[in-house]
């Protein structure tokens, strides 16, 4: 029987190709709004549709289906699924033939959300806005140096996206591109001035109307607050909504990683993160999650107790693959997208 619960303000890792009773019952606990999918949780297409229709039978409304399948090296389903290019594919063509890069760019996110919603994922947390700046962990995930040129590829993508039915997400506010260490493993600190991080912001300010979410950095920038932005009300509220005019979802990066430590255990990372203004938080690691709410000493905060506006990520798609399959032009774009990643 689906059980009638709100959704929660946690998007979380689990184990496994199929749902065992112990985390279908995790999945039902009032603190979860969402799921994220990795390569562990993959086998066949057809796996990940059952897996898929599990997770939407558990809960009424349904919990939201997400996965990173951004191309190149994160690409969390592979076999049956179009291969990806990198980002900075797109970038490197537009640099000689830009005409040719935009109309890769819709057929990236096109094709990309396509799939994914075919097998029963309502999102990919994209697109990536940063900037290819010298960072170790978002190089090539990058569409270019250039924030124009981000923008303008970043843009064809987005409507990609939104031409097969999936919302998309801008990621990582206000720009993880431009320093070199990674926050997955370590504490990262930008001490530019301000004035040097308006272009890594650019994409973000003229594409903050497009996208119905953003992703914030495990990124201290010093020269605006001495706390990373996912825990700084003054990156969120003050600068994403108050000067970009932001309104939709805010998301915080995987509270796991190594930037984030900064605010303590995880029940603290998740309350700092809820206080700076984040709307739903990620916790990818199942043991994690298990951790804090197998004991229940989490308590849910008021503020994120009722997440109904979490169903603005559900996938609408507009039609199934096997019919867009049956378009020429739709096959066309998919063996494109594998020649680029040759």
């Amino acid at each position: 029987m689906t059980a009638e619960l709100p959704l929660g303000p946690l998007i979380v890792g689990i184990d496994g190709l199929e749902l065992d009773p112990s985390t279908a019952e995790l999945l039902c606990h009032p603190a979860v709004g969402g799921v994220i999918l990795f390569t562990r949780n993959y086998a066949s297409r057809r796996q990940l549709r059952a897996l898929s229709a599990s997770i939407r039978a558990l809960r009424s409304p349904r919990l939201v289906i997400t996965v990173d399948q951004e191309g190149g090296r994160v690409q969390r389903f592979r076999d049956e699924f179009t291969r990806l290019p990198p980002l900075s594919v797109l970038g490197r063509w537009h640099g000689s033939h830009p005409d040719r890069a935009r109309d890769m760019a819709y057929r990236h996110g096109r094709v990309m959300a396509a799939e994914v919603l075919d097998a029963g994922v309502d999102l990919s947390w994209a697109p990536v806005l940063d900037l290819d700046r010298g960072s170790a962990v978002i190089g090539d995930r990058a569409l270019a140096a250039d924030p124009d040129n981000v923008v303008d590829l970043a843009a064809h993508y987005i409507a990609g996206m939104r031409d097969a039915g999936m919302a998309a997400c801008a990621k990582h506010f206000p720009g993880h591109g431009s320093v070199a260490a990674d926050s997955h493993v370590q504490v990262v600190t930008d001490e530019r001035p301000l004035d040097a991080l308006k272009e890594d912001l650019a994409p973000f300010a003229r594409l903050a109307n497009q996208v119905q979410a953003v992703m914030m950095a495990h990124v201290c920038y010093s020269a605006v607050d001495s706390a990373p932005a996912g825990f700084s009300r003054t990156w969120i509220d003050k600068r994403l909504h108050g000067e970009l005019g932001f309104n939709g979802l805010v998301v915080s990066d995987d509270l796991d990683m190594a930037g984030a430590a900064v605010a303590g255990n995880l029940g603290q990372r998740l309350d700092r993160a809820f206080a700076a203004g984040c709307d739903l938080a990620l916790v990818c690691k199942p043991a994690s999650v298990r951790q804090l709410l197998g004991d229940g000493q989490w308590p849910v905060p008021s503020k994120a107790a009722n997440r109904e506006d979490l169903q603005r990520l559900y996938g609408r798609p507009l039609s199934s693959l096997d019919e867009q399959l049956t378009v020429p032009e739709f096959r066309a774009w998919r063996e494109s997208l594998e020649t680029l990643n040759k």
